[in-house]
């Protein structure tokens, strides 16, 4: 059995992206780890299928490099924003997921504009293991004394964050060790996606992302929501925030009157292709 399919990208985070509004489309984990593999298989960061919707213009499903489903992926929300506004001659259009609807906008540029919602700031919303301000949850990793990261932020934008701030952008070397071992901390009953935070000036921010599930990711689009509401109530930045990712540039605006989020960002088609399941 084959099925075409779009390979595409948002500021470098990929995708293998199915079409499934006619045809149901089912892989299995291995199936799903197979295609993702950037040695043997297709490679992506995740697997996306455009399903039909009664309540909005599609549903996206979304799978995680390792065979897990999540609820939620900023970028490939633009993607599939702009492959429904290419095919429907729209200009706006309302996507489905499991982590809630969300509705996508042409921008200046060939760009595309998503309304992540409002976040999620409550403890019980990350979710957290236990009650804590989520500002600044009690959370290190190092030495008691002298620790390498610590007092995080936490937000959920449809799916769990923790935001560390640094002083200066870390390595890879740095993201994949500290972010493996946070990622499935026990104060994350759901695992977590890690973002390292170096905060250039108020309005520009330097991130980088481990994402559960992914790992190492060039660009996670409810990563930098989360980065700039982390850095607001903070104080580091103000509401509108341009931030640079390993593969390219996001601007998001945290609204104060609907408090919600948007992400303006690019899209790239890369090339199309059969996947042999």
């Amino acid at each position: 059995m084959t099925r075409p399919f779009l390979k595409m990208n948002g500021a470098g985070n990929d995708f293998v992206v199915v079409n499934a509004l006619e045809a149901p489309f089912a892989p299995t984990v291995e199936q799903v780890r197979a295609i993702a593999d950037r040695e043997t298989g297709e490679g992506c960061d995740q697997l996306i299928a455009i399903e039909p919707s009664e309540s909005a213009d599609a549903f996206m499903r979304v799978w995680n490099s390792d065979g897990t489903m999540v609820e939620n992926c900023g970028n490939a929300l633009r993607c599939v924003g702009w492959l429904l506004m290419e095919s429907t001659g729209k200009d706006r259009v309302v996507i489905d997921t499991a982590g809630g609807p969300t509705v996508a906008t042409r921008a200046a540029g060939g760009q595309v504009t998503v309304d992540m919602g409002a976040p999620r700031l409550d403890w019980e919303q990350v979710p957290l293991a236990e009650a804590m301000d989520t500002r600044g949850i009690e959370l290190q990793v190092g030495p008691i004394d002298a620790p390498l990261l610590h007092t995080p932020g936490a937000v959920s934008m449809g799916n769990p964050h923790v935001v560390f701030f640094v002083g200066e952008t870390p390595d890879d070397g740095f993201v994949r060790g500290s972010g493996s071992l946070v990622e499935h901390h026990p104060m994350f009953p759901e695992g977590v996606n890690v973002g390292f935070v170096h905060a250039l000036s108020p309005d520009h921010i330097r991130l980088r992302v481990w994402e559960r599930g992914a790992g190492l990711t060039k660009a996670c689009g409810t990563g930098a929501c989360a980065a700039l509401v982390a850095s607001a109530r903070r104080g580091v930045t103000g509401r509108h925030v341009t931030v640079d990712v390993d593969g390219g540039r996001l601007l998001i605006d945290w609204d104060e009157a609907s408090d919600h989020v948007f992400m303006t960002g690019p899209v790239e088609v890369e090339r199309t292709g059969l996947l042999s399941l």
